[in-house]
Order: structure tokens, then sequence, then C-alpha cells
């Protein structure tokens, strides 16, 4: 920007324009014959004398101030310049394009739970699009007490009424997080247009509004994944098995070597004795007990005495008898 002297300004523009930033206003300086006005992509121009606007500019360009904007302002159009005299002006420029706010709940919003009395809590966070909407009031309402005005002061009124509105919009829509998620869409659209009758006092809409999830604070997720699982279980005892199991395998050295072996031990007796159950009950072993062995035979009687027949040989010569009654050989008898 040029200075023509310590008074007055022969450019008029956004100086170290910031995307970020919602106006800015070029004041306490005088206009002088032949200043020029710069007007950016998307950038508005709003001359205003004692706080009033005298003309609202929306084309980008290079204009001459006192042939192309002095022409068109309401109640300086008849001003002229003189050579050494200028004229005193504001010039707030503002920021026309939609900006995007991250947001998140600054606190846990508490979800109706027959189980809690004071609720479940649970936390939020999505996006919120606004624009300028209302340059009379938002000159009459913000840029009247200050210089500039950037997405975060926006954000801070946003914050300071979302809690407020969530509480609001979950009461009415949330019964149990798995509602929570299908109603976030209608919730959405409850919240915008609460935070809309908002930001409008201040000349700025909300022209959209979403959000991305609702999630409990980390230490209840934990509880609650804990609770799940050991639902999921069923009972303690089995618990406690895989819960060995889970130790056995983890493989643990040093201080915790000493518990899963111990683990690893009860498994192996209890996996044996399973086993042994398993297999007698189905019949591994013949469905009953192996019989006890069977006595050992009586020692054979003396050949002859008690079977009633003649022995194959002769006890006196060894001479085959054939079953003769008499050893053909000894003659001794047999029978």
């Amino acid at each position: 920007m040029g200075i023509l002297s310590n008074q007055f300004a022969n450019v008029v523009e956004w100086e170290e324009f910031d995307e970020n930033m919602i106006f800015w206003k070029w004041t306490n300086r005088e206009i002088k014959k032949g200043s020029r006005l710069i007007i950016r992509p998307g950038q508005d121009a709003i001359f205003l004398s004692q706080g009033k606007i005298e003309g609202v500019f929306k084309d980008e360009g290079d204009y001459d101030i006192e042939s192309q904007i002095i022409p068109f302002l309401s109640t300086l159009k008849g001003f002229k310049f003189g050579f050494n005299s200028g004229m005193r002006a504001e010039v707030l420029f503002v920021n026309t394009k939609e900006f995007i706010i991250k947001w998140g709940t600054k606190g846990p919003i508490m979800l109706p739970s027959d189980k809690l009395p004071g609720g479940l809590p649970v936390r939020a966070n999505g996006t919120a699009n606004i624009v300028v909407s209302d340059y009379a009031t938002l000159i009459d309402k913000v840029a009247g007490i200050k210089q500039s005005y950037t997405v975060e002061d926006v954000k801070l009124r946003i914050i300071t009424n979302l809690d407020q509105l969530l509480m609001k919009w979950i009461s009415k829509e949330g019964k149990d997080m798995f509602n929570l998620q299908a109603s976030a869409y209608d919730i959405s659209n409850g919240i915008k247009e609460d935070l809309d009758m908002e930001t409008s006092k201040d000349g700025i809409s909300v022209t959209g509004f979403s959000i991305n999830s609702f999630n409990y604070p980390e230490e209840v997720q934990k509880k609650i994944n804990q609770a799940a699982a050991n639902s999921m279980v069923g009972d303690l005892n089995s618990y406690t098995q895989i819960s060995m199991v889970d130790a056995a395998a983890s493989g643990n050295n040093g201080a915790g070597s000493t518990m899963g072996n111990m683990a690893e031990m009860m498994m192996g007796a209890t996996m044996a004795s399973q086993m042994m159950n398993n297999m007698n009950q189905s019949g591994a072993f013949g469905g009953q007990q192996a019989a006890p062995q069977q006595a050992a035979p009586q020692q054979a009687a003396p050949a002859g005495e008690a079977t009633g027949t003649a022995p194959k040989f002769c006890p006196e010569c060894g001479t085959p008898t054939n079953g003769a009654k008499f050893c053909p050989e000894c003659g001794n008898k047999l029978i």
C-alpha cells in the first residue's frame, strides 16, 4: 500500500489478506484524489461513514475511487476532491467464501440411561459451514467494535452453544448409542437450524452442519469392551480357562513366566483328563474295562490218572502206545 503522506492514502486494499479472516477494516485514514480501490477475488468492499453503509462493491478489480466509486456512494456522491483535501472514510473488506469449522464437544454429553441415573457420557465431533449473509447486522453487532473478525471467533461462539444444543437433540432422538448413530442426520439438521438462529444475530449463517461420530470417553469405552468380552465368554470358569490359554500362548518371560508355566501345567492336566473321559465314553476300550487275565491252566495230571485214557507214550520205557492198555515193549499197564 502506497502512502502519499502521513495523512492520505492512494491505495485502499486488504493488507496481508488472510483466508481464515472473515472481515478486516481499513480505517483511520483519509482518501485523497487519485486514490484507488483494489478488490481481490472472494472479497467485497463496503464503504462506511460514521458506522453506516455508504456503498457495497462486489466485483473484483482495480477502481479509481473519485470517478468509479464516489458517484455510487449514497450520501457522498456529491463530494468533490480538492487538491489538498481528502475524504475520511472506513472500508470494510469481507471474505465472501464459505468457511468450514471443525468442532468437538467441550465435555461429555450425558446420554439418558435407565441403569445410570446421571446418564452415560458420550462425546461428538463434526463440521459446521458458515458464510457472511447480512452485512448490516455484521457491522452493527461486530464490526462496530472490532477491527477484524476471524473463523476462530465464530468457532468459539458456536461451541459455546453447541453442548447445550447437543443435549437438547440427544434427549429427543438418542435412546442408546446405536439409536444415536442412526439418528445423526436428524440431530444434525435440528442443531443446524438452532445454531443458525444464534449466529444470524451477528450477520452470519450456518449453511451446513454434520456430525462425524458419537463416541464414549476412552475410560468408558475400555469398560464397555471388557464387559462385552466377559459376556461373550459366558461364565467365570470359561473366562478363567481362556485367560489361561492366552497367558500360555503369549509366551511371557521374566516375572510372568511362573504364571505362564502354572497355566500350561493346569491346562495340560485338564486336557489329558478330558481326553481320557471322552475315550472311555466313546468306547475306545470296547465300552468296558478289559477282562482280568484268565488264571493259568492247572498242572497236567499224571498219565493215566483221572483222565481215564491211556497215555501216548509208556511212562516206563517211552515206547509209543497208540492208545493201548499195555505197553507193547515192556508190558507195563497203562490204564
